[in-house]
């Protein structure tokens, strides 16, 4: 069991500038499972500086997608504590701008009035000198400060750039141990924008500083991020939180998680009928072991066992074969009763209506070790017990081809003209195989697989003692007489 700490604190701080993607998900799974497993908060933060992209309705998708995977915060914008809120960035530009001055007040910051021009002269004279895209410092020197102030108390528009000590920094990272930062790694950096907007780096710390997070679970893509992060903490006299970098998902080409390794966004796996305890117990397998290696598990299991020491350094492979493999699992784990009213929810289930509850809950039973998703079952159940016709394939074409078989189907073409109940029972159909089998000789392959083909039209399926009981005797009639003609 994982030991308990009530006082750990993590966040989850998407953007809201889009659908939330899978790999958001994990970051979001991943924090929420650490703060279950020691009793801890977790937080719910709307990192939403960005305002041309930034859109409410983006929010509340994001939200709606963590409450269909049953990732639940403890706060959030719509479970504010007084003592952290307001939780959207937006709401949060008066703090910014406090710590800001009291940064720029100890000379840890300064006022810079460069104009994109300028700047992007420093780039290209960076670039021709061989090193990295850097500020030239024109507005970090002393002399500067007395006009700097006097150009801010006439109202002029600036930046606030951050001064970057010239020294290395060390973060013990809890997935990828220890990272050295070396001297002059980065140059001086914008902490404000001459909009009054906050920068990523500064806000989040800030953010995390006063809304006290101690452990941040997020992506190896914000690792180069962190000595930044790390240099600000120090600015302001904070201790920074543990850090986990867990590792990045790749498709099967060994490149980043993108639109073409296929579907990126929690919404259209949703869309897709995947079940959201499926799609969870995928995501968390991407980047952390079960301590029993178990492939599937609800992430409640989770609770008591989860740890960060688990994580892996190595980059996932996002594999959509296994995904959906994994929801098949799910779907065999459900029961039966619970499986059927997610299949009723289906749009096209209007069918199903018309048959009584036994008969749903057993032609759902049966459908279980043979599908994949949520959708597919009703169309299992119409081929399977309801459809009359059936389509002729190679392999249906090889199985009456045999010289046995016409003789199966001439023997329940007669049979079953016989039959005026609504239904055959599993004793009738244990009659006509018995008489197949010692009356015309037939046995073995030929005889299952004649029997399937001549009353389901497919060669292979659940067992016919299983499936036959559950289909109408008039579909039965018209499946056998269109092998007669």
């Amino acid at each position: 069991m994982t030991t308990q700490n009530p006082a750990v604190r993590v966040r989850f701080a998407p953007s809201p500038t889009g659908y939330l993607h899978i790999g958001g998900a994990r970051t979001a799974l991943y924090n929420y499972l650490y703060a279950k497993a020691v009793g801890g908060t977790f937080v719910l933060r709307i990192e939403d500086t960005d305002l041309e992209r930034s859109k409410a309705e983006y929010e509340a998708l994001q939200i709606e997608d963590l409450k269909w995977l049953g990732i639940h915060h403890n706060e959030g914008p719509d479970k504010p504590n007084p003592k952290y809120a307001p939780y959207r960035q937006s709401e949060r530009g008066e703090i910014y701008t406090k710590y800001a001055q009291q940064l720029i007040e100890k000379n840890l910051a300064y006022y810079d009035f460069c104009t994109d021009e300028e700047l992007e002269e420093m780039k290209k004279r960076s670039e021709l000198e061989g090193g990295d895209p850097r500020y030239d410092g024109k507005w970090k020197n002393p002399e500067f400060n007395a006009e700097a102030k006097k150009r801010v108390a006439a109202g002029e528009k600036c930046a606030i750039r951050f001064r970057a000590p010239d020294k290395a920094y060390t973060l013990n990272d809890k997935v990828k141990g220890e990272v050295t930062y070396p001297e002059g790694m980065v140059g001086d950096f914008v902490i404000v924008r001459s909009n009054g907007l906050p920068v990523y780096n500064y806000c989040c710390v800030v953010d995390d500083m006063l809304m006290e997070i101690t452990h941040v679970i997020r992506g190896e893509d914000h690792l180069n991020n962190t000595v930044r992060q790390l240099m600000i903490y120090e600015a302001l006299s904070a201790k920074p939180p543990q850090f986990a970098h867990v590792s990045l998902l790749i498709g099967h080409d060994r490149q980043k998680l993108s639109k073409r390794h296929g579907a990126t966004s929690v919404n259209l796996y949703k869309n897709e009928h995947y079940l959201p305890e499926a799609l969870c117990n995928y995501l968390t397998l991407l980047g952390w072991s079960h301590p029993k290696e178990t492939d599937i598990f609800d992430k409640e299991e989770l609770f008591d066992i989860f740890d960060i020491e688990r994580f892996s350094a190595h980059s996932a492979m996002y594999d959509l074969e296994k995904l959906k493999w994994v929801n098949g699992q799910h779907i065999k784990k459900l029961a039966t009763p619970d499986l059927l009213k997610l299949v009723e929810e289906l749009p096209e289930t209007e069918f199903l209506k018309k048959q009584t509850p036994a008969w749903k809950t057993a032609a759902v039973e049966s459908a279980k070790p043979y599908v994949h998703f949520l959708n597919e079952i009703p169309v299992f159940i119409n081929n399977t017990f309801l459809k009359e016709s059936f389509e002729m394939t190679d392999a249906l074409k090889e199985i009456l081809g045999w010289e046995t078989t016409p003789k199966i189907v001439d023997y329940i073409h007669g049979e079953i003209s016989k039959v005026t109940t609504e239904y055959i029972t599993e004793v009738e159909l244990n009659g006509w195989m018995d008489h197949v089998k010692k009356e015309l000789a037939i046995k073995g392959k030929p005889l299952f697989q004649g029997v399937r083909a001549t009353l389901t039209g497919q060669d292979h399926g659940p067992e016919l003692k299983l499936i036959i009981p559950l289909t109408p005797v008039n579909v039965l009639k018209k499946r056998v007489s269109e092998l007669k003609k």
